[in-house]
């Protein structure tokens, strides 16, 4: 693996002015490249790992202690799967928690740092926030409280829609303003490209996984994302990070479209998120992330079940790139360093 990665400075830009020089081009864009946009598929199961709705990992029936390297904490397995009390694992590399990401707000506000983790980092299921402007990530709770923003894939984004039911503008404030300072954890996502990669499983919560033992499968036209340590992923350990098999040839297609635009197939993503793609404002950053997450992301807008204010101006991005397209952009965009 040998990927490129950007080093030119950031731009200081404002919303304001990136849609003030982008929009007019989207807008001409749309308007010829619409009309040849391919149909779009059904949700790719492999971007999409979805168990039984109420199901949680693991049983939480175990009352022994359960340890993870480098920390003096213990939690048994029922303290582990408590959405009202994140497991904070190495509570020394992040600052005190507000209460709504440590412990939430019964009966519906769910701890921030149980599915996001104490040091933001998220996991392949959801989002990562830490490093996220506070004014995004609030914009996004106020989309999933509106309906504006869903999922092709409701099981995906049902608990966050839960929660942005719930939560006050107070809690929303405290939550953004804290994983907004935090900084992406180093080398949390390790890109490999393959074509063949371990035979998978979903588990619970919505988390894809290796199989135990050593079966196999090909890759295909697909991204691959597991933990790399899966008993601490279940446990949710904040620094137990991913592993991303991609096609051999996507980081080259990838950094294409991205960089360039793809001769025209879609308009290059550092005209928005800045040309280290480590975002501009109030957009956010691309590098690092999960591909799995941005793939979905891009997904969902160009189906059209993510909206939002801010939307429309990825609608011309998306409106002609086929899955291979979004598989080597978000590819290349997780092999960048965040």
């Amino acid at each position: 693996m040998n990927p490129h990665f950007l080093r030119t400075p950031l731009t200081t830009l404002t919303i304001a002015g990136v849609i003030a020089v982008v929009l007019p081009e989207l807008a001409s864009q749309a308007q010829t490249s619409g009309r040849t946009s391919p149909a779009p598929d059904a949700p790719p199961a492999w971007a999409y790992p979805t168990t039984i709705p109420g199901a949680d990992a693991p049983s939480g029936k175990s009352d022994a202690r359960q340890h993870v390297p480098n920390s003096p904490a213990a939690f048994t397995l029922a303290q582990t799967v408590d959405r009202f009390a994140a497991p904070d694992w190495h509570p020394s590399e992040h600052p005190a928690m507000p209460p709504v990401v440590a412990v939430g707000r019964r009966p519906s506000v769910f701890a921030c740092g149980y599915c996001h983790l104490p040091n933001g980092a998220g996991r392949a299921e959801n989002a990562a926030l830490a490093g996220l402007p506070a004014s995004y990530i609030e914009e996004q709770v106020a989309d999933f409280k509106s309906g504006a923003r869903k999922g092709s894939v409701p099981a995906m984004t049902g608990l966050m829609a839960t929660v942005a039911k719930g939560v006050n503008d107070e809690e929303i404030k405290q939550s953004a303003e804290y994983f907004s300072k935090l900084k992406p954890p180093p080398a949390w996502i390790h890109v490999v490209k393959a074509t063949v990669v371990p035979k998978t499983q979903v588990i619970p919560i919505n988390v894809l996984v290796a199989v135990d033992g050593t079966a196999t499968e090909p890759l295909g036209n697909r991204v691959i994302e597991v933990p790399v340590h899966k008993e601490r992923t279940i446990l949710r350990d904040s620094t137990a990070g991913y592993v991303a098999y991609v096609p051999e040839n996507s980081l080259a297609r990838g950094e294409d479209l991205v960089l360039s635009g793809g001769a025209g197939k879609t308009i290059a993503c550092t005209t928005c998120h800045g040309p280290d793609l480590k975002g501009v404002g109030g957009i956010p950053p691309l590098a690092g992330r999960s591909p799995s997450y941005l793939f979905r992301q891009l997904f969902d807008i160009k189906t059209g079940t993510r909206g939002g204010p801010m939307t429309p101006l990825m609608k011309a991005p998306v409106a002609n790139l086929t899955n291979d397209d979004m598989i080597a952009i978000v590819a290349y965009l997780a092999s960048l360093p965040d």
